[in-house]
């Protein structure tokens, strides 16, 4: 199985190294700058519940260089992606599925829902509908992601909470494709649970971020405590 990650950022490089250490697929990753200067030289570094540990990947600047891949993780910041689609593209084959990592509403939010609105475009998120277009909705496997982890230093990714990466087809279907990349990923340590509706668990996400997110932000709080608090617990439920 080739997998490739674009964007090994803090979350791209989590994932990248827990499915490189566990030594199963043909990882690769495209990433930029010092972070991929140092992964060539040391390898990509995590530091999980304490310790390092170091994956070796085959990195590079430029997805040309990889090859067509079974399955593509975009792992980038969501206004990123648009603009790196021709990188995106030599990765591309007949049968590629496209893992999106993104927050927010999705592109292909329509695609395979059913009923009045199956296959509006969200021009909101996706201008013009170049995304659609490019990748075409029918690769998507979609994705909700609650670890959290930090880019410490170049190459170096800390993890900090969360194991679980949830999937799902748009359609809803245990697919194979779907089915193979969840076991991959829990062999790798890591909690997969594939889901039947995963619209409702991206806006459960969403919920969560127009809430919590802000109260943090004005009060400096974590989760827990604003959790724990009346106050600002009641406010959170409000909103």
């Amino acid at each position: 199985m080739r997998i490739t990650i674009f964007g090994a950022g803090a979350i791209g490089g989590y994932l990248a190294a827990k499915l490189a250490m566990a030594g199963r697929v043909d990882l690769s990753i495209v990433a930029r700058g010092a972070h991929l200067d140092a992964i060539k030289a040391n390898g990509l570094r995590l530091i999980e519940d304490g310790h390092e540990s170091v994956a070796s990947v085959r990195a590079a600047a430029q997805a040309s260089e990889l090859g067509v891949q079974d399955y593509v993780v975009l792992a980038l910041k969501a206004h990123s992606l648009a603009p790196a689609l021709d990188q995106i593209a030599p990765l591309l084959g007949e049968g590629t599925a496209v893992v999106t990592m993104q927050n927010g509403v999705p592109w292909w939010y329509f695609h395979k829902i059913g009923g009045a609105l199956e296959g509006t475009r969200l021009q909101a998120v996706d201008p013009g509908g170049v995304i659609w277009d490019r990748l075409g909705p029918d690769r998507v496997i979609g994705s909700v992601v609650y670890p959290a982890a930090e880019v410490d230093a170049p190459g170096l990714v800390r993890h900090i909470e969360g194991k679980r990466f949830s999937l799902g087809e748009p359609s809803g279907e245990r697919s194979e494709r779907v089915t193979r990349l969840a076991e991959e990923m829990v062999a790798a340590g890591l909690q997969v649970p594939v889901r039947d509706d995963i619209r409702s668990e991206i806006w459960v996400t969403l919920w969560g971020n127009l809430s919590f997110n802000p109260i943090s932000a004005l009060t400096g709080s974590t989760l827990a405590a604003i959790a724990a608090d009346e106050a600002t617990r009641t406010l959170a439920r409000t909103m």
